[in-house]
């Protein structure tokens, strides 16, 4: 089983909400003495994404559902989530995420948008059965220059 496992649902590897994530990621494991965090890049998975059948997202899948810990990233597009993490995630079944704890991460322009899609991406978490932390980590515009100080300061409140 992986203890903490990332999914990040950004359309370009390497983004800054992927790099937030794994800061997160890092902080958690650090805290609760767990192992490195494993991620899965939406991106990285390119076309194999749309297929449940697919060996390659099949391996995700499974990481993913696995995880003991699981940190799910996106940045607000068109006013939600990526849909490549829609994609993704659309291929469990009902209760396929039951047990786990999940933590929204989200980029975005200004807040609004950004609480808006944590709500959203709580919303599918639960869906799935996670049990979702009571608030997720919503970054904006400025604050993305310095994720080391934003992954501290939520950190810092999830642990009060």
């Amino acid at each position: 089983m992986s203890e903490i496992v990332i999914v990040s649902g950004h359309p370009r590897s390497g983004s800054r909400t992927t790099e937030l994530a794994a800061e997160v990621g890092r902080r958690f494991a650090a805290r609760e003495g767990r192992g490195a965090p494993v991620v899965v890049d939406v991106a990285e998975l390119g076309a194999h994404v749309f297929r449940a059948d697919d060996r390659v997202t099949r391996r995700a899948l499974t990481t993913i559902q696995e995880a003991s810990v699981l940190i799910v990233a996106s940045p607000t597009l068109q006013g939600s989530y990526s849909g490549l993490l829609k994609v993704l995630f659309e291929h469990f079944p009902p209760n396929a995420l039951a047990g786990v704890l999940a933590i929204p991460v989200v980029t975005a322009g200004f807040q609004e948008q950004a609480d808006i899609t944590e709500a959203f991406l709580a919303r599918l978490l639960r869906e799935l059965g996670a049990d979702v932390i009571d608030f997720g980590l919503t970054a904006i515009g400025p604050e993305l220059s310095d994720l080391t100080a934003v992954a501290d300061q939520y950190a810092a409140a999830i642990a009060a």
